[in-house]
């Protein structure tokens, strides 16, 4: 069979479980059943293939190698998924945060891949595994940035409160787009020759932020004035796919970021073109296709997420970087987050679930393992650790990114209910030290 046929299949597999799920219960969210039913099934794959039957543990991986996760993620459908979610981001509410969604973005991003690098390169010092510097900061490269992937197929479901879940969606459509240039950055660095220099770092990471911003500024005007010469709904509809096709790529060849530039463009068309330029109905049926786009490459997104556990190959002491990386990455949210909302609360009140929803509901996911994947195998070989740098940045991004998905998705719920609790307390203005500021 092709690669086309193996997709289809697991297409098929993931309609059919979310489809079960919501079945069964409508309180598990579906990329949750989805992770976890193929994590089950892949780790019965590998027992049955330990055990002798059928080879199973081969047949899958060779299964997965020829799909090409990395390909399939980055260079595929995250154009699509991009711009499907920065659709439903709206200028006027986005405005009152732009503030705290450009911190988060980029300072909080920088952050926590600076503490995560430093934390990694630390930690494995004192355990006696050394693991250069440039590789622990590809780590905290790929591992910082919230995927908006996972984060807004799991926060959009639970109704947030609206400025709350703004600058939980903001951050994770903007600091994708910069978490991948840092990681760009880095990996050039370590694997292709760049020089290290300050000057040097700085321009190709200008050369990718900037240049996506404006390419998805033109692309995404281009495409609403052709919207606007056609009162044709059918036609409106497919000049918006133009964006993720052939803009994606695009974006690609010119070496700038293809995903700031779905999400500048997808605010552009979901501001502009659709408010103003579709009628209601069109409106409505336009939301829903690219809704539905987006609900099923999640779901084979996320059922290619458990799978990709037979990609990994590990050692004991792989293990124990993983289990460290958990609570290593979670320390850095916290302090990535809180620095830019200790400043800003000088002058504003946040709701006080604020710092606990950003941080425990800043979800890694497939992009995280799709950076991870394409890192070079058998490049480098770490003898401390007994792994290539590959598979070790796999295994500790993958436990980030399991936890991330079935623990933190699974519990958030609580937090977010309380959260909209305390809005509800506090409509209007609230007061504190007799000066009153409005609730945020």
């Amino acid at each position: 069979m092709n690669v086309y046929m193996y997709l289809c299949f697991l297409s098929a597999l993931s309609i059919l479980i979310g489809f079960i799920t919501k079945k069964i219960s409508k309180r598990i969210q579906y990329t949750i059943a989805v992770t976890a039913a193929s994590m089950v099934v892949s780790l019965a794959f590998i027992f049955l293939g330990k055990l002798g039957y059928f080879k199973l543990d081969i047949i899958a991986k060779e299964v997965m190698q020829l799909i090409d996760f990395k390909g399939f993620l980055i260079d595929g459908v995250l154009g699509f998924l991009l711009f499907a979610g920065a659709l439903s981001i709206k200028l006027p509410l986005m405005r009152t945060q732009v503030r705290e969604i450009t911190a988060l973005s980029l300072f909080s991003t920088f952050v926590s891949t600076a503490l995560v690098g430093l934390l990694l390169f630390g930690m494995s010092s004192l355990l006696g595994w050394h693991i250069d510097l440039v590789y622990c900061l590809l780590f905290g490269a790929l591992i910082s940035p919230t995927d908006p992937i996972a984060v807004l197929a799991i926060i959009k479901n639970l109704k947030a409160p609206q400025k709350l879940s703004m600058k939980v969606e903001g951050e994770s459509l903007f600091n994708d787009g910069v978490g991948l240039v840092i990681f760009t950055t880095i990996f050039a660095v370590a694997f292709g020759g760049q020089e290290p220099s300050a000057s040097g770092i700085t321009m190709l990471f200008l050369k990718e932020a900037v240049g996506g911003i404006i390419f998805g500024m033109v692309l995404g005007f281009s495409v609403h004035y052709l919207i606007k010469s056609t009162t044709d709904a059918s036609s409106q509809t497919l000049l918006t796919l133009m964006i993720p096709t052939a803009g994606y790529m695009l974006a690609s060849l010119l070496h700038v970021s293809g995903a700031l530039s779905m999400v500048v463009s997808g605010i552009i068309i979901g501001n502009w073109s659709v408010d103003k330029r579709f009628h209601a109905d069109d409106r409505g049926n336009f939301e829903h296709f690219w809704e539905m786009i987006d609900h099923f490459l999640n779901s084979l997104l996320f059922l290619l997420i458990g799978f990709a556990m037979l990609l990994v190959d590990f050692t004991m002491q792989g293990i124990v970087l993983a289990l460290c990386a958990i609570p290593v990455c979670l320390i850095c949210r916290y302090v990535s987050v809180f620095l830019p909302f200790a400043w800003f609360g000088r002058n504003t009140i946040y709701n006080p679930y604020t710092l606990r929803i950003l941080t425990w509901g800043g979800l890694r996911g497939g992009l995280s393992l799709a950076m991870a994947l394409s890192i070079p195998s058998g490049k480098i070989f770490l003898p401390g650790v007994g792994m290539d740098v590959h598979d070790l940045l796999v295994i500790m991004t993958y436990a980030v990114v399991l936890f991330a998905i079935l623990v933190q998705g699974t519990t958030i719920e609580t937090m977010v209910k309380k959260s909209k609790e305390v809005t509800m307390a506090e409509r209007g203005y609230v007061g504190l030290k007799g000066k009153q500021y409005r609730a945020n």
